[in-house]
């Protein structure tokens, strides 16, 4: 018989060090991981999905507030809204504004926005605005996180597939598991060099749909804004894939405020300031960024000039006035005057922010149905509006308010 093997003195030092090795590595990696300053407390009961209202109530009341001070717009997701205010996100009970559950990060908050049915909370760290949590709207659990470079600040939009996060220099789309599918603009220390079609560029702004990603550039020693159409996912996510991008030519040189609306399947709505030639307009382009048709509308747009799909109309909110553009062709079809929010669709009417009340409107004419008296008091435009069930909610500056 063999004679088992006995451990010797050096085999034990061996074997401390590298538990010792593990150990610290482990705490290493804790100490710069997400895990580390970040605090999850999941629902113990699930939201429940909203019912859709079936008409308009004659009279609301506030019926909760909280802050949100990292939103633009009211977030709701599996039944629940959710507000953001510092480095907490949370989800809260439509009715009573109860916390249902809550994600906290010892970060900044850079954006929250409700896509997928989830909600997409995006932090900032020493790589910028790159820190990005999907959570599950109804509970608050975590479904997927990614970590990349980006900005000190982000514009985050959604168009039902993916999600853009646009910053001055960079932008990026991510689908549902947060995969990235495209980087544009600036990239530092690139894999493959040269992979982007131009360097130094601002990003003005941008909108997207399932096939067509619109971005306003404005670029050194050229006259005007550059209007660049790319593919939102191609082979390559680092090589951009351009369908057309030009100079507006229909933009005198010099003039600024230029500005992508909305992007519905291949086309994409532009608004064109008023130049020394030409006056203000939407210009509607078709795929491959090329011109097809504008529409004239008033001069005086607002730079915090907003954009929401409701229904059969995109409402642009322009700081004064509200216009419906039509979904597909883009051509306003009515206007809201004093309008201080693009509004919100409730029992298939839309209801617009006005000053001391909400306005209801026929979608498909424009025309006024009655006004709800509501007290703002100091509250100033924009307010952004949504709808959860029976729930009305207004962003209003740094507060979210429920009414009923």
């Amino acid at each position: 018989m063999v004679a088992p093997e006995r451990r010797t003195r050096a085999d034990l030092i061996a074997a401390v060090a590298i538990a010792v090795v593990v150990v610290l590595a482990a705490g290493a990696i804790w100490l710069r991981g997400d895990a580390r300053g970040t605090t999850s407390i999941t629902a113990e009961t699930p939201a429940t999905p909203a019912d859709t209202a079936l008409s308009i109530p004659e009279r609301v009341t506030e019926i909760w507030r909280a802050d949100s001070s990292a939103t633009d717009r009211p977030v709701t997701s599996g039944g629940a809204v959710v507000t953001a205010e510092e480095g907490a996100v949370v989800g809260r009970d439509r009715d009573t504004g109860a916390q249902l559950w809550s994600y906290t990060r010892d970060l900044a908050l850079c954006g929250v926005i409700g896509a997928w049915n989830a909600v997409v909370s995006v932090y900032r760290d020493a790589r910028g605005c790159g820190a990005v949590t999907e959570l599950q709207g109804s509970d608050g659990s975590r479904v997927a996180q990614r970590n990349s470079d980006a900005d000190d600040a982000v514009t985050l939009s959604e168009d039902g597939t993916y999600v853009t996060s646009r910053g001055m220099h960079r932008l990026e789309l991510w689908r549902s598991d947060l995969v990235r599918t495209l980087e544009f603009g600036r990239v530092d220390a690139p894999v493959n060099p040269n992979t982007q079609p131009r360097s130094g560029c601002e990003l003005l702004s941008s909108a997207s749909s399932s096939t067509r990603l619109a971005v306003l550039e404005r670029c050194a020693d050229e006259p005007a804004d550059r209007l660049s159409v790319l593919a939102p996912a191609p082979k390559d996510n680092s090589e951009p894939d351009e369908y057309g991008s030009s100079v507006l030519a229909d933009l005198d040189p010099g003039v600024t405020g230029a500005k992508v609306l909305a992007v519905a399947g291949e086309r994409s709505a532009v608004y064109l300031p008023a130049g020394p030639t030409t006056g203000a307009r939407v210009g509607v382009f078709d795929g491959s960024g090329s011109l097809i048709a504008t529409h004239p509308v008033p001069a005086d747009v607002s730079p915090d000039s907003r954009v929401v799909k409701v229904g059969s109309v995109y409402s642009w909110w322009t700081g004064s006035r509200m216009i419906a553009l039509g979904a597909t062709d883009f051509a306003p079809r009515w206007t809201v005057e004093g309008a201080i929010g693009p509004g919100a669709l409730m029992a298939g009417q839309i209801l617009i922010p006005v000053e001391g009340a909400i306005a209801v409107h026929d979608l498909a004419t424009g025309g006024e149905v009655r006004r709800i008296a509501v007290d703002r008091a100091d509250a100033q435009a924009p307010i952004t509006s949504s709808v959860v069930g029976t729930v009305l909610l207004e962003q209003r500056g740094d507060e979210l308010v429920a009414l009923r």
